[in-house]
């Protein structure tokens, strides 16, 4: 079940410029993995050396946080549409 993966800006030149892509996967997890199948370096990007997402990279299914669902194992049906969203610092001091 192949599902819409939105990816911001600054990881698009890892998808050949492509704002959406399609990926398989029944939960998270194996939708990165199947992205960094087809676009290496994505995952490195996305999760840390233990496989879990980094703390600066919010993923969304259907606009709910995994943090709030399940993480890595927020499972899918095939419909949804995966948002990934790098953390933006900044501010006044």
């Amino acid at each position: 079940m192949a599902v819409k993966v939105l990816i911001p800006t600054p990881l698009r030149t890892l998808t050949k410029g492509a704002a959406e892509v399609l990926a398989d996967g029944k939960d998270v997890r194996e939708i990165i993995n199947n992205l960094e199948k087809q676009f290496p370096g994505l995952k490195d990007r996305l999760c840390d050396e233990k496989g879990t997402i980094r703390r600066f990279v919010n993923i969304y299914v259907n606009e709910e946080d995994v943090r709030f669902l399940k993480n890595e194992e927020t499972a899918l049906k095939g419909d949804e549409v995966i948002s990934i969203v790098p953390a933006i610092a900044g501010g006044l001091d």
